[in-house]
């Protein structure tokens, strides 16, 4: 894929999270009340679902993300050209909108027919960032210079051994260059102010806050000109929040959960070991930012595949990479960490940048409290939102 096509989609993908953030045809709130909290389904939330029922309000998100990653295009592009001005007519049917539904059936069709059910056809298949996939081979990119290895789709060497051992040395360098278990045990807490940016502030930095207890407790708020958007992870589940959104509260399902109760774990790291499972090591040699780093890979509690980069001179996390499953396909996001700094003995990253395939932010942070006092109204649903 070209360069400008890259950044089209990443272009394409801002404005395709803003539309979903948006939708028109979400029902009443009162009528999510109703539901008694279970996660929202995509057919209880938007009207004209057809294809993609059956799922939650937070991988239809996704799935939708997935279409803009795989095709490079945006909302309008897919809707209406009305919508821009007018969110009921996101409800309208469009070629595309139907040309998809198609598609989505027949990659279903091909999987289950030709692949025991497996999910090896996606949009991205054959469409690779572009509308119209390509038929004639390309010379130019035949004897071109081959793009860059993608160091998150790197995969373990085949006939590699049982690498868990290797993986726990990796593991236990980035305990130590952090500050050591010692050290880390004696914070239990911490508040942060900083700014976020990203493509729901048009990339303007707005205030942000956090709030975090040990083990596995983490609240961020960040402070939008429309209204505060709260991502929280309460030790057991996970949901977002905002006040100026169709859907005023998602809970967070399979792999955003997961990522949600990673985040969280990783604010206090003493316990990474725990946190996911069947460790292992092995990758080929990689760089991220051009630093060399050393790659494991574990499995969080949801089955969501999560790679972890580490700078191989200093033992510090350099990136986290997880695979969020979706009805049309894996879904990577990925975290880049940096300016590490020493909070109470404890190293911790005072900036980290958020990729995904819905858009980029990055947070900064400008002051942190360790161990100070954090309400648990901290880590509470906002009223009405208690899972049954």
């Amino acid at each position: 894929m070209k360069f400008q096509s890259r950044r089209a989609i990443l272009s394409a993908v801002g404005t395709m999270a803003v539309c979903l953030l948006w939708t028109p045809w979400v029902r009443s709130q009162s009528a999510m009340a109703g539901a008694d909290q279970k996660p929202q389904m995509s057919e209880d939330a938007f009207k004209n679902i057809q294809v993609l029922r059956g799922i939650p309000v937070n991988e239809f998100m996704g799935t939708m993300g997935f279409f803009a990653a795989s095709l490079g295009m945006n909302c309008t592009d897919c809707h209406v050209t009305e919508s821009a001005g007018d969110w009921k007519r996101y409800a309208d049917d469009t070629p595309l909108k139907q040309t998809a539904r198609r598609m989505v059936l027949m990659e279903n069709l091909i999987n289950r027919s030709d692949f025991g059910a497996t999910r090896l056809v996606t949009c991205y298949t054959c469409h690779r960032g572009v509308q119209r996939p390509e038929v004639t081979p390309s010379l130019a990119e035949q004897y071109g210079a081959p793009p860059p290895d993608d160091p998150d789709r790197i995969e373990v060497l085949p006939n590699t051994p049982d690498t868990s051992a290797e993986a726990g040395q990796i593991l236990d360098k980035f305990i130590q260059a952090v500050g050591g278990a010692q050290q880390l045990s004696k914070l239990n807490s911490f508040t942060a102010k900083g700014t976020y940016a990203g493509f729901d502030t048009d990339f303007r930095k707005v205030p942000a806050e956090i709030f975090a207890k040990s083990p596995n407790q983490l609240t961020m708020t960040n402070h939008l000109s429309g209204g505060d958007d709260t991502t929280t992870f309460d030790g057991h589940e996970g949901w977002v929040a905002a006040a100026d959104r169709p859907v005023p509260m998602i809970l967070l399902t399979g792999g955003e959960l997961d990522g949600a109760r990673l985040d969280a774990e990783l604010s206090f790291p003493a316990m990474l070991k725990q946190a996911l499972t069947k460790w292992h090591a092995g990758f080929p040699p990689v760089t991220v930012d051009d630093r060399p780093a050393q790659v494991v890979e574990g499995i969080a509690a949801g089955g969501t595949h999560v790679k972890l980069f580490f700078d191989k001179q200093s033992g510090l996390l350099l990136r986290q990479t997880r695979f969020i499953d979706t009805r049309v396909g894996l879904i990577p996001l990925h975290i880049d960490y940096s300016d590490y700094r020493a909070v109470s003995g404890v190293k911790m990253p005072f900036k980290w940048q958020v990729t995904w395939v819905d858009g980029q932010s990055t947070t900064e942070l400008t002051a942190v409290q360790p161990n100070a006092a954090v309400a648990a109204a901290k880590f509470v649903k906002p009223a009405g939102a208690a899972a049954k």
